[in-house]
């Protein structure tokens, strides 16, 4: 069995710890995540909240918030998506 064409010249990706990128995570966002209505993974929630926190000076709670309203419309854009717009649902988003 020739093993070339499972070669490649990319250099090979770490596989993550998702618990250990979790543990990780500030206590706020973490409190935050367990509450969250999607699953989240811990580098997308990171990256996000990074963002949150810089574009608030810092502030965690309006970081959180902005984390609650970029929910809310990955939410409403699922629901219409999937559902319609006229689930009644969407209005709760």
């Amino acid at each position: 069995m020739s093993r070339r064409n499972v070669r490649t010249s990319l250099r090979a990706r770490r596989h993550a710890d998702p618990m250990r990128d979790y543990d990780a995570l500030p206590l706020p966002l973490r409190r935050w995540l367990s509450q969250a209505r999607l699953p989240w993974s811990p580098r997308s929630v990171r990256k996000t909240w990074a963002r949150a926190l810089s574009r608030h000076q810092g502030d965690a709670e309006r970081a959180l918030a902005a984390l609650d309203r970029a929910e809310a419309r990955m939410l409403s854009r699922d629901i219409a998506r999937i559902w319609g717009a006229d689930h009644p649902n969407l209005a709760e988003t």
